[in-house]
């Protein structure tokens, strides 16, 4: 999703400079990449400003390889990514990162979980042989998985059950889908989490976790053919497997409005709203994507964005509104609008006052002036993201792991500059109908107001 921007070069002169350095990678980095024989594919971006290191592995397995009844166990495992190996007692990897001055941690997404360290470059070695270690060889006991499941479970409620923003969304994603597995959250159902297994988690390291499914990032001061060296005697030890068959699970059509209450512990109530749109698959032919991209930095690309500027500002319909939208993901994709209403004003009126900016660009267009503005503060916004190396090497990381190439980086950004007024038109003519539309409304309760109990039969 695109970020709100602040303080940028406004100026023709900036614009027309922001505009020639995002035609081509910045001057100080160099990208390289290769593949070895086991299926490991590294992207190395030399970049010798500060004598550090970004080490990245990012394993293409998320939430949305999850089945059901299993849910949450590639979070689970990220957890557990960090107890013993082998050779390692538990904890010891984290020790020894530490040890070298450098930070460490892991995400999992719907698309992948990923792993990363930041070191001085002379560690670099070491931090490769430990993260091939637990990429062959970790050990997942039953007491260290006891204990991770109680703590994810734990984050469970603190993320999402106790906070009612976090189960809007958990809803929006449920009924949304029927067939995708974005349905399901990253973190799993709690029932899935109570019922999970140490044998689920070791089941999903040995299937998914394997050098032919994963992307090495390493970006910073080093060489590419030293890095390359490096990775054949680490992680081209590591014998590759076969990967199981992926599903496509198909989303169907949907054919009329979805609407949803969440009752839940707040002090305001919110809309969060989504339509079913298309994402990015080809980034030569296809154009839609880059249009809805542009129509949601027209709408709230910074404090100037459409929505701000008249139904929080002007009409001060809401104190909150915004849209967002991910072109490129492994899943389906919402673009989705949310807003928490002013007072005195409903959640109907926030999302009729936010699909009306919608509508009067379907009907309108967007002038040549405001579009140009916003491509060059939203081009600005990625120009200004690679002057670090640690960005850098994520946003090469999530174009590898969702099916691009690092390499499309530049050529995303000439698309999207050559966006047309009449195309994002025509998307948001096309795409914001009712029957592709999801709602769910938070109807705040006191605090402290009791959860339901659980179904009978479902405690454990």
């Amino acid at each position: 999703m695109h970020q709100s921007l602040k303080a940028l070069p406004r100026t023709a002169a900036g614009a027309a400079a922001i505009v020639m350095l995002s035609l081509a990678p910045a001057a100080h980095a160099q990208t390289h990449e290769t593949t070895l024989s086991n299926g490991m594919k590294i992207v190395v971006i030399e970049d010798r400003r500060a004598p550090t290191v970004a080490h990245m592995v990012w394993y293409r397995a998320g939430s949305i390889d999850e089945v059901n009844g299993r849910t949450g166990v590639a979070h689970v495992l990220e957890h557990l990514m960090f107890k013993g190996t082998r050779t390692l007692a538990p904890g010891e990897f984290s020790r020894r990162v530490a040890a070298m001055g450098g930070r460490e941690n892991a995400f999992t997404s719907r698309d992948y979980t990923g792993y990363y360290q930041q070191i001085h470059k002379s560690r670099l070695a070491e931090v490769m042989a430990l993260e091939a270690d637990r990429m062959s060889n970790l050990q997942i006991t039953a007491e260290d998985f006891e204990r991770e499941i109680k703590v994810v479970m734990e984050e469970r409620r603190l993320r999402t059950e106790d906070r009612a923003q976090g189960q809007v969304f958990e809803q929006l994603m449920a009924a949304a889908f029927v067939a995708s597995p974005v349905r399901t959250p990253v973190i799993g159902w709690m029932d899935d989490l109570r019922s999970m297994t140490v044998q689920d988690t070791r089941d999903w390291y040995s299937t998914w976790y394997v050098p032919n499914n994963a992307i090495l990032v390493v970006a910073g001061d080093v060489d590419a053919q030293s890095v390359f060296a490096l990775a054949q005697g680490s992680y081209g030890q590591v014998a590759s497997r076969a990967l199981p068959a992926r599903k496509p699970q198909q989303e169907p059509e949907q054919r009329g409005v979805r609407r949803i209450r969440v009752k839940a512990p707040a002090e305001n109530p919110t809309i969060v709203a989504g339509f079913k749109v298309p994402k990015l698959l080809d980034v030569e032919r296809d154009v839609e994507p880059y249009a809805l991209e542009m129509l949601s930095a027209v709408l709230d690309l910074d404090e100037n964005g459409r929505i701000t500027r008249s139904v929080v500002r002007g009409a001060r319909i809401a104190d909150q509104a915004g849209v967002g939208y991910d072109m490129t993901s492994r899943g389906p994709a919402l673009f989705i609008l949310s807003g928490t209403p002013a007072r005195g004003r409903s959640t109907e009126d926030v999302e009729r006052a936010i699909r009306e900016e919608i509508r009067r660009i379907a009907e309108g267009g967007v002038g040549d002036d405001e579009l140009r503005r916003v491509k060059t503060q939203y081009v600005a916004s990625r120009v200004y993201k690679r002057d670090s190396v640690f960005s850098q090497a994520m946003e090469a990381a999530s174009l590898e792991v969702t099916g691009f190439s690092h390499a499309d980086s530049d050529r995303i950004l000439e698309r999207i500059r050559a966006v047309s007024s009449q195309q994002v038109q025509a998307v948001a003519r096309k795409y914001f109908d009712e029957d592709s539309l999801t709602s769910v409304t938070l109807i705040p309760l006191p605090a402290g107001t009791p959860r339901a109990p659980a179904p009978a039969g479902l405690r454990h």
